[in-house]
This record gives C-alpha cells, structure tokens and sequence, in this order.
C-alpha cells in the first residue's frame, strides 16, 4: 500500500481542520448554506433524504485493516451500526448528524483517509481493478499509476469547479475488471511492440439519462506524459462543457456533439502544453517521483513465491464442509501473480442485509481476517465485495471458515445473488424508487446454490434513479427505479455489459417493455430467467442467450407476469 509522507498526513490533517473551521462558521451562522455547500461537498458530506450522507474514499479499493477498524469505530459511533460499500470504491454512510462532521473527519484522518473530491464537480476517486498487482493476467501494476494521479488531481486548482462530476478508472490487466468504458476517461494500461509502457485512453464514457461507452481518443500515451494527456482533455472540458443545463453537461455530450472536432482540440492542447506552456515540461512525470511512489507497492516481506502443499482442508472434514468448501473454491477464488497465493472475495451479499452494506462488527471481523490471512490488506471492489489479495493456499480452509463465521461465506461471486444496487430511495434524495426491498426480495429467492449454479454467470445491477449509481445500464439484467405519479415502478432492461469477460464488449441494455409494479419485479426476473434456461444452448451463458435470441422472448416472458400498469394504479388511487 502507499505509504503517507509526513507531508501527505499533514494535507489530509490541515483539510479536516479547514473543513472544522468552515463547519463551525456555518452552524455559527457566519457562513451561510448555500457558500458553506460546495465546500461541504468537495469534503463528501451530502445532505440527503433523511440525513447527511458521507461519502469516504478508497482510492483505486485499497485499505489497510487499521483502516478498516477504524470504519467500524465511525459507524458505531457516530453512525447507526453500517456502512456501504460502492461501485466506485468508496465508503458511504448515512446517518452522522452534520454537527458531527469535523470529529469524523478528525477519525478519518488519523488513518490517512479522507472524503476529498468524493462529490462535487471535480475529479473524483480514482478507481481501479480490484486486483490491481495481484491478479493472475496483469500486463502491468496500475497502482503507483493511480496513485501519481490521485495525488496530481486532489485539489488540482484548475479543475475544481467543472461542468460537472468527472470519473476515471485505471486497468492493468488482460480483463477490464474496471469498467472503464463506463467512465469518463478509461485508461489502459498497455506495452508497445518495443517493451514500452503506456496508456490507451478511452474518453467519453458515462452512466445516467443518456449512457454512452468511451471512445478511443489514443492508441498510446507514454507513462511519462499521461498528466499532461488527461489536463488536455479537461482543459478542453472545462472550456467547452456545457454549464446552463445539468443534464447535458458531463464530457459524453461534448464528445458526443463535437466528435472528431473534440479529439482534434484535445491533442491540439496536448501538444501546446508539452511544446508553448511556460515549464510545460514540469507536468511530465519524472521517473524519480515515479520509482518514490512505486516503492510502496512492493508486496509484503512476509509473500513468497512457493509450491503450496494443499488448500488446508483437513483430512477428516465432513461432506457437506467438503461440497460447500468446493463451491467457495470455484466462485470466490481466484489466481494470483504469486506461486502459492490466491485472491479471495468475501461476498457482501446476503439475506438480510442490503448488498455493500457491513456492520460495524462485520467490519471489525474483516479486519481480523485481513490481519491473520491477507498481511494486514483488503480492497474493495466495483461488485460491493470486499477481496483479500494475500491469501497463502494453505490457509484457504481457514479463511472459509473465518468468512462462514461473520457471514461473509455466500459462494455467490458473479452469480445471481451477487448483483449491485445503490442505496436508493430509502436514503437518497434524488431516487426515484427504493433499490434495497428489490434487492434483498431477489437475493431471498435466489437462495438455492444448485440452481444458482445452474444459472450460472450473470449481472444483475440495480438502481433507484436515472443517475445509475447501481450501473444499471451495464448489468445483463439492469432493473432501474421509476417515478409515476407519485408511485414506485421499474424499468428492465437486459444485454448491458461492464466489459469484463462475461461480454467484453461494453453496451447498454435495452428495455424490455413499460415499467413494472415493485411487487412484480421479483417475477419478472424469474420469468426471465426461466425463459433463459429454456433458450440457451448447452454451457451458454446469460449474455450470450440475449445476444443470440434476441429480446422478443424475454420481454414476452416478462409481460405476461404483468398484473397491473401504472395507469391502473393511477386508477385506483
């Protein structure tokens, strides 16, 4: 993990201690709600439906345990017991009273994090592959890369106040286990045919009323230059965004509405920054930085390549933790880039609870088994787990069962139960519906592992308005939350996809047909699903069904669960 500088603890100490003095000037009066607003939300305090909403974050999903416990501490004692774990790698929670804030804050910075530029129209977290320098098919280790961008973007004076949000996400590996088509740079890491390391950079990408994937705007930047390429980009943005309307602000509509013209201006400004800017050549990255931050991602002493002698499964173990082991096995594990390691996810995914969110003392517990298995790290992932990147094979057994203990154990990675939601209308004051009741009335019927299996690899996203913070647009099965005169009804929509392997090339699904009440969701996936299995063709996926069939027999399969229609109900009420 990166290591703090001292002059890394002071920034983050010096920004909670303005943001306590901008706090208490506003309860004071002196600084009235509407100034005091953008700097709250540039610190990530939100003021939502019932309560503040703090947004923490986790800069490409990587924390420590002390970390970790020290989430715990805030959410039982500041919060109700909870926190949320996102799509964008960050930490929610939703009920610390704002006068509270400044203490939080104080709390977050004793372990290096922080709530900067987690909202607000500015870069925001950097995000990346979860199993950034571990995964098994990594071309090259992103995170010294996402860390040098952090640091370049975090209260970057130019770009503080944008057109609007601004998202890029970072993948090093074979498999975009990033999105980053979806976001609005996507940056690939790459090496050209002489062994040089660089960058394919995709621009344009974005969720929310009109969802667009990224474009191709460069084949190859060089390493070196890669902060001077984004600058040009937003450079451009922030001239030429549109700022008189919300809605058509994000970079997709200008890349969308200038086209070649915007790729043209962008590399023009590349260009003038690297050959007329006054020290233009200061914006390269000198490999002395480079190697600085790099160093802080060596792998722990304690990991050593070696020939694991077994997976720790003891001889005399009983035959349901032999069968229920092996599914844990093949679902939650994956291979590492270390002989005798693997990646382990801990699903965040079960009944009861609403996906992402852990208690306080199941974050103490994931700690505790980073702490004795993981060498102290964790990470959290785009899907709303949380993944162990230091397992020893030797210690799997174990591991199962400290995960089985605090409920972490559900062998459900990628499955069905394994969807995305945001918080939705139960929290949020933008959503138009709730995404929680749909979520945990999915999970609770898609309990059966066997059929589970059976369905085998699938996305299902889940969000609670048009701003898609449940990625809705992107999910095999995306499931959107609508308001219609006053009432709760969803949208479906299938064939998306996040461009990971499940379908690499990433779309937008399509609806399916007018919006469903909330009590007919569940039945309508099932008749979904139940029209997949009798049109698939033998070991073909979710994806690749919708893709070669078509939407006609879903969407008939679906209507013909239909009990009522929004005008109906506009009716009786």
């Amino acid at each position: 993990m990166y290591q703090y500088s001292e002059f890394d603890k002071q920034f983050v100490r010096q920004r909670a201690a303005q943001f306590r003095d901008q706090l208490e000037r506003n309860l004071a009066g002196k600084l009235g709600d509407e100034e005091f607003r953008p700097l709250r939300l540039q610190n990530g305090w939100y003021v939502q439906r019932h309560a503040p909403m703090l947004r923490v974050a986790v800069p490409y999903g990587e924390m420590s345990s002390r970390q970790i416990r020290q989430l715990a501490r805030i959410a039982r004692e500041f919060d109700r017991g909870y926190a949320h774990f996102t799509t964008r790698q960050n930490v929610q929670y939703n009920w610390i009273p704002l006068s509270q804030a400044a203490d939080v804050m104080d709390l977050l910075a004793e372990v290096n994090m922080h709530g900067i530029q987690t909202s607000g129209n500015c870069i925001r977290n950097i995000t990346a592959d979860a199993m950034v320098g571990v995964a098994e098919d990594e071309i090259i280790d992103a995170r010294p890369y996402c860390e040098v961008l952090r640091q370049w973007s975090t209260l970057h004076p130019e770009f503080a106040f944008l057109p609007r949000k601004f998202k890029i996400a970072v993948s090093g590996a074979k498999e975009d286990r990033a999105a980053t088509a979806w976001h609005d740079i996507g940056l690939h890491l790459v090496k050209n045919d002489a062994g040089d390391v660089g960058f394919r950079v995709l621009v344009g990408g974005g969720m929310g009323r009109t969802p667009v994937t990224g474009t191709e705007i460069h084949a190859f930047v060089p390493w070196q230059q890669i902060l001077v390429y984004i600058e040009a980009i937003v450079r451009v943005y922030n001239r030429y965004g549109r700022r008189d309307n919300m809605y058509k602000a994000r970079i997709k509509i200008l890349v969308k509405a200038e086209g070649q013209k915007f790729f043209d201006q962008v590399n023009a400004e590349f260009q003038n920054i690297i050959e007329r800017d006054a020290d233009g050549a200061a914006h390269l990255i000198p490999q002395a930085e480079f190697d600085r931050v790099n160093a802080s991602f060596s792998f722990p002493v304690s990991v050593q390549a070696h020939t694991a002698s077994g997976n720790g499964l003891p001889a005399d173990a009983s035959d349901t933790d032999k069968a229920q082991f092996a599914k844990w096995l093949q679902r939650n594990v994956a291979g590492h880039k270390v002989a005798g390691y693997k990646n382990v996810q801990l699903s965040v995914k079960r009944v009861g609870q609403a996906p992402g969110d852990a208690t306080d003392a199941q974050m103490d517990a994931i700690a505790d088994i980073a702490d004795q298995f993981s060498c102290g790290e964790l990470r959290v992932t785009h899907d709303q787990n949380v993944l162990l990147p230091f397992v020893r094979e030797e210690d799997l057994f174990a591991v199962w069962q400290a995960a089985k203990a605090a409920s972490f154990a559900s062998p459900n990675i990628g499955l069905l139960s394994d969807m995305i939601a945001c918080p939705g209308g139960d929290f949020c004051a933008l959503a138009n519906a709730r995404s929680i009741p749909i979520a945990n009335d999915l999970i609770a019927r898609y309990q059966d592992l066997d059929e589970l299996y059976d369905i085998g690899d699938i996305d299902l996203h889940i969000s609670g308005c048009i701003n898609s913070c449940g990625h809705h647009h992107s999910g095999h099965i995306g499931i959107l939350g609508v308001d219609k005169d006053g009432s709760e009804w969803y949208q479906v929509t299938l064939g998306g996809s996040d461009g990971s392997n499940h379908a690499p090339a990433s779309v937008a699904g399509k609806v399916i047909g007018p919006s469903f009440a909330a009590d007919e969701v569940t039945d309508v996936i099932e008749a979904v699903i139940d029209t997949y299995r009798a049109q698939r063709a033998a070991k073909e996926k979710f994806i690749d069904t919708v893709q070669r069939v078509g939407l006609d027999p879903f969407k008939t399969a679906a209507n013909a669960v239909r009990r009522t229609t929004a005008k109906d109900s506009a009716k009786a009420a």
